[in-house]
Order: C-alpha cells, then sequence, then structure tokens
C-alpha cells in the first residue's frame, strides 16, 4: 500500500471532519456558505488542475459533461442540507445521518440498476434507518412539528444528495476528478448567485471570515485536492475503511468543544448507523440480474 497515499487522505477526512464546527463559527446561512465554498474551490482547484498539466489532457465528451453538470446540482444540494443540518441538531446526529448515503446508493442500484439485494443487506438497510431515528433523539419528541423542526430532514435529504451524486457520478468516465469538482463547482456558483443576499457579509467579524474561508480552500479546495491525489493510489477497501475518519473526528470534535452528550439511544443509534454502512461497504459485489 501507498503509505504517503493513505497518509493525504487520512489527513483530508481528520480535516474535513471538523467542517461542521466551522460551519458553526460563519456567522451566515447555509446557502451563502456553499456560495462562498464554491467560489473558492473553483479558484483553488482550477488553479491545481492547470498547474499538475491535466486541463490539457482532458477528453471532453458532450454526454459526459451533461452527465457532470448534473450532478453538480446534487452536489450542492448535498452540501447545502449538510450545512442546514448542522445548523438545526448537533454535529454528531447530523454527520451520523449523512453517512447514510452508502446505503440510498444500494437501495438506488436495487431499484434502477436491478442489482440482488440479499436479506442480510436488507436488515443492514433497516437497522441504519432504526439508528437515524434513534440518534435524532425521537423519543424526546412531542409532537410532529417538533420532529420536524429538529434537522433530521435536512440531513436525510443531504444524504439521499450524496448518494445521487455517487450514483450518477459512476457513469464519470474520461473527465479528470479535477475537471469533474471544477464544472460542479460553477454549477454550484450559478444555482446560489441569485438566492444568496450580499448582505449577509456585512457586519461579520474577522473570526467569521476567516472560517467562511477556511470553510472554501481548505475543506473544499486543499482537501479535495489530498483526496484526489491519494485515491487514484489507494485500493477500493482501505479507501472504504479511511472515509470514517471524517464522522470519527466530527464526533470527537462536537463532544470535546461543542460540549454534545450523547444519550443511550443516540449512541446505539450511532452504532446502527455505522455497524450497517460497513457491512455495506465491505459486503460482495452485488450481480446483476
Amino acid at each position: 500500500m501507498n503509505k504517503r497515499a493513505a497518509f493525504q487522505m487520512t489527513l483530508s477526512m481528520a480535516i474535513f471532519g471538523s467542517i461542521g464546527f466551522f460551519t458553526r463559527q460563519t456567522g451566515v446561512s447555509a446557502e451563502a456558505l456553499v456560495f462562498i465554498r464554491c467560489i473558492c474551490a473553483t479558484l483553488f482547484l482550477g488553479v491545481m488542475w492547470i498547474a499538475v498539466g491535466q486541463a490539457k489532457k482532458e477528453i471532453w465528451q458532450k454526454r459526459e459533461v451533461g452527465r457532470t453538470l448534473f450532478c453538480g446540482i446534487f452536489l450542492v444540494l448535498n452540501w447545502v442540507f449538510l450545512f442546514k443540518a448542522f445548523e438545526a441538531m448537533s454535529i454528531s446526529a447530523a454527520i451520523s445521518i449523512y453517512n447514510l448515503a452508502p446505503i440510498f446508493v444500494l437501495i438506488m442500484g436495487t431499484l434502477f440498476l436491478r442489482e440482488r439485494i440479499n436479506i442480510q443487506s436488507i436488515l443492514a438497510v433497516v437497522i441504519c434507518f432504526l439508528g437515524s431515528l434513534f440518534v435524532v433523539g425521537i423519543d424526546q419528541f412531542q409532537s410532529v412539528d417538533n420532529f420536524l423542526n429538529s434537522g433530521f430532514i435536512w440531513a436525510i435529504l443531504s444524504a439521499l444528495c450524496y448518494a445521487m451524486t455517487m450514483f450518477i457520478g459512476k457513469g464519470i468516465q474520461q473527465l479528470s476528478a479535477y475537471a469533474t469538482t471544477f464544472l460542479q463547482t460553477i454549477v454550484g456558483i450559478i444555482m446560489l448567485a441569485p438566492i444568496v443576499s450580499m448582505s449577509e457579509f456585512s457586519g461579520l467579524t474577522m473570526s467569521n471570515w476567516l472560517y467562511i474561508l477556511g470553510t472554501g480552500f481548505i475543506h473544499t479546495g486543499f482537501v479535495y485536492y489530498l483526496f484526489f491525489n491519494s485515491l487514484r493510489h489507494l485500493p477500493a477497501l482501505v479507501t472504504s475503511a479511511l472515509v470514517f475518519v471524517d464522522p470519527l473526528v466530527a464526533i470527537l470534535l462536537d463532544v470535546a468543544i461543542l460540549d454534545f452528550r450523547p444519550t443511550l439511544l443516540q449512541f446505539v443509534g450511532i452504532a446502527c448507523i455505522f455497524g450497517g454502512v460497513i457491512y455495506t461497504l465491505i459486503k460482495p459485489v452485488p450481480q446483476q440480474t
């Protein structure tokens, strides 16, 4: 195994695990933060794309570019919904539900690609959904409105959109990861520019701006560079395992800095979600009928 690549992947996931904490310190809405994030990522990754010489090697196919742009819509919505979830619920709960994305990919493969699903996979799906209800603290809600305002819907939508990004992105074969993300962040700028109010950025402190720019250049630009640079050198099983560094760091920061204290039911829910997701990632590749 390439130790340098493993280190880069681990570092990228560890840094990304702090995005929930950064989001809480920015002082702007989810839409505004994603808008700035897209601008920063476009600049950073665009420069890296040219610097490494990949821009000259791209193979542009109209159908694949169209798929990439369509995929970009779900990528941007995934970010917006995740940040909205961070605003409404604990980071640990939001990130745990967000990591249901592989489960949704499994379901999509069954529905649209006719991939076989066994009883163990069905059980894993059920356990994950029960875990998500435990994580959100469903036992503490007195009404449906109370539950809907908990952030659960935003977290589920973010996981669904992330799953759509992965599902649609499977068909992108020719474009490099740099080109793909560059195009998708351009989509984000176009999507969010009409709805973001520039007045949100007035009156922000220097600390707010540092967290905003950190989310853009570090969590998106630098992290994506490390991720893409290491991904090609690591086997899929190692990559799947290292991805869990992200939620681990997020939960540790939530407990250590933001004083999150999970109830017994929430702890069980987190264990259910990650147990089911780990099974989904390591199970044999399903056969098509």
